[in-house]
């Protein structure tokens, strides 16, 4: 019988042990400093027993050994999600590679760094929301060639919209970026990747 220790952990899990991290701080057991590294190595964690011991320390806050809800699934052939909320403070949330995109993304950035990079990812909805709560905090996102995006409801407060996709008339999938960004910052743009042809 495998070791639970052993098994691989989930994004959703390390973020899940990110804000116990969050309440021991807030409890006064962990220094800011001491919040930064542990981060740092919670993120970077690829098992069970990884995870845990940022957490072997603090009393009460040990991770259960009971997988979370994953937020990316791990084959697309289920039902497609229709809302996933992503949560950081004083953290990085990255989303990247082959995920499968939900109808509406939440995200709730305080004084932290949110990357979300569709190039790559499985897009099964034509419209993409993305509803942005952030306060100090900076949100890049990152587009597949040929998409659109509305930023007319995104509400700025002290803080800077860098967009710079070419406006596509029908582009799909289309994002609809919306909420409220107070001392903070997003950037969305359209990488292309590079192709190499014969001359």
């Amino acid at each position: 019988m495998t070791d639970p220790k052993q098994l691989r952990v989930s994004d959703a899990e390390r973020e899940h042990v990110v804000g116990l991290l969050q309440k021991a701080i807030g409890r006064g057991l962990i220094t800011l400093d001491e919040f930064s590294e542990r981060t740092d190595q919670a993120l970077a964690s690829r098992t069970r027993g990884e995870l845990n011991a940022v957490l072997v320390d603090l009393p009460g806050m040990l991770n259960s050994e009971q997988p979370v809800e994953d937020v990316i699934p791990a084959q697309f052939g289920g039902a497609p999600r229709e809302r996933v909320e992503l949560k950081t403070t004083l953290s990085h949330v990255r989303r990247k590679g082959q995920w499968s995109v939900p109808r509406t993304i939440v995200v709730q950035n305080r004084m932290g760094n949110t990357d979300l990079d569709f190039r790559e990812a499985h897009l099964p909805h034509p419209v993409v929301t993305i509803d942005l709560d952030v306060f100090a905090g900076s949100v890049r996102i990152l587009l597949p060639e040929g998409s659109s995006v509305n930023t007319d409801d995104l509400r700025l407060s002290a803080s800077a919209l860098q967009d710079r996709v070419r406006f596509e008339s029908g582009g799909r999938p289309h994002f609809v970026v919306t909420g409220n960004v107070k001392a903070g910052s997003v950037e969305i743009k359209a990488k292309r990747k590079f192709s190499f042809r014969n001359a």
